[in-house]
């Protein structure tokens, strides 16, 4: 019962392709790598300001 097999991956991949189809799934990709570079782009914005508020205490001190 441990992780899938190369031959199990195959047949799922099977089944969605038959489900949503090349042009479905393309569009799925781009909208989920968009949303994924959006977070990683948030997350970047949120550190460098919070570098930068702890950069201005440390002047203020």
């Amino acid at each position: 019962m441990g992780s899938f097999g190369l031959w199990e991956w195959v047949i799922i991949l099977v089944i969605v392709l038959l489900i949503f189809g090349t042009s479905r799934l393309t569009d799925i990709g781009k909208g989920l790598g968009g949303a994924i570079n959006e977070f990683k782009n948030a997350l970047e914005e949120g550190k460098d300001k919070s570098d930068n508020a702890e950069d201005e205490e440390q002047q203020d001190a």
